[in-house]
């Protein structure tokens, strides 16, 4: 934050007519100017650690104005982001309140948990002193020593962990409490865990901390630092706008074309994301997640959209009644893949893994694909007709809440 408000300070405030977005997207680029010089000058380094001691302390009317502004607008940025994507928090826990409870809890434990280091010599003469640390590798050889309260009295990323994790078993006392963070974070998170189990052992077996790689593109890694990004906002933009130009011709008004677009495209990019496992970094291809076909959300709402279609042609003949079978049916992939759909999900809940419900919904809608391409569903006077008929009908209850749990939309029509 404080590079972001030393750019903005540099580079001058955005055009305030200009949108939300627009504005979010020019502090990220002072950021991102911020942080390429507190990397390579000493001076402007200093400048930057006197602003962020300033926000801390509130000292100076001026980059207080900055940041509460900046705030403002970032959070409402976001906000729009989340309803695109169908998100919902809540609760918002910002570091500025959580600092000081941790700051409070980790100076309350002073000799049972934490500890004063030396002081380094060469900072001592900017008037740094002592350091707040927390041994861990006393209790476990797999673990290491963080700083909790730097040489400037700060509290780091650590207290302000500590008092966001004691602020939720307070007020919401979870059975459980996920914390998500980029894999980077796991050695982390397990020093800090081990000093909040020591001060509340209750807590102990209720914490459990998820991790994730982070998003590339066959062009390699992005970074903030360097404004080498591609914002969550304009790849939406472009998805949808991809998605638009195929279904062009499919006949539908500008309304539901709009809003199938926003949904498939919305579908592209979750599904892309959800399908990988935790721990790995995410490829994103752009053209294979619009696809229609393949390993994509649009190809599983394409599915669903499918079976909906026959289900609607068959009109009365879907009446919920029981169906029996000739004995010489054949058992399809599509019934013994069905009855599993319920163990997928018991081991996605257990495991944290939501892509065991995406890998197991492509092999479920590929083999009613292939059941489709294989078999006239709709046809009179076959006895086995009402059975196919509830057989698709049971593929799109399981399509459609499969695609529920992972937060995608299911079209009628595509």
């Amino acid at each position: 934050v404080a590079k972001a408000i030393w750019g903005l300070m540099q580079k001058g405030m955005p055009d305030q007519t200009k949108s939300i977005s627009e504005q979010a997207i020019y502090i990220g680029e002072c950021y991102s100017f911020g942080a390429g010089i507190y990397e390579d000058d000493e001076v402007k380094k200093q400048e930057i650690d006197a602003i962020n001691k300033k926000i801390y302390n509130k000292s100076d009317p001026e980059i207080n104005k900055i940041y509460e502004w900046g705030r403002k607008l970032t959070l409402e940025a976001f906000e729009e982001i989340y309803k695109t994507l169908g998100s919902h928090f809540d609760r918002y826990y910002f570091e500025s309140e959580m600092a000081p409870i941790g700051e409070k809890i980790v100076r309350e434990n002073i000799g049972p948990v934490f500890e004063e280091s030396d002081p380094v010599p060469e900072q001592a003469r900017y008037g740094a002193g002592a350091a707040i640390i927390f041994r861990a590798e006393k209790y476990d050889p797999k673990l290491h020593t963080r700083v909790f309260i730097n040489s400037q009295g700060l509290p780091t990323y650590e207290t302000k962990e500590i008092g966001l994790t004691v602020t939720k078993f307070q007020e919401k006392n979870p059975n459980i409490s996920i914390v998500t963070t980029a894999i980077e974070q796991a050695d982390y998170m397990r020093v800090v865990e081990k000093a909040i189990s020591l001060m509340h052992p209750e807590y102990a077996s209720r914490m459990k901390h998820v991790t994730h790689g982070m998003m590339r593109f066959a062009t390699g890694k992005m970074s903030s630092r360097t404004g080498n990004v591609v914002t969550g906002e304009s790849l939406i933009r472009d998805v949808r706008a991809e998605i638009m130009e195929k279904i062009a011709d499919r006949g539908f008004d500008a309304m539901t074309k709009e809003k199938v677009a926003a949904e498939v495209g919305i579908a592209a990019l979750k599904y892309s994301i959800l399908k990988q496992s935790l721990g790995a970094d995410i490829i994103y291809d752009f053209e294979k997640s619009i696809s229609f076909e393949g390993d994509s959300g649009p190809y599983l709402q394409y599915s669903f959209a499918r079976a909906k279609s026959i289900i609607a042609k068959a009109g009365d003949q879907v009446s919920g009644v029981r169906c029996q079978v000739s004995e010489n049916w054949e058992t399809t992939e599509v019934e013994k893949l069905l009855y599993r759909f319920p163990e997928v999900v018991l081991r996605a809940k257990e495991e944290y893994e939501p892509h065991h419900i995406a890998t197991y919904l492509i092999d479920l809608s590929r083999a009613f694909n292939t059941f489709y391409g294989n078999t006239k569903i709709l046809e009179v006077g076959d006895a086995t007709s009402p059975y196919k008929i509830a057989l698709t009908q049971a593929f799109a209850i399981v399509v459609k809440n499969g695609l529920y749990l992972l937060g995608i939309e299911t079209p009628e029509k595509m």
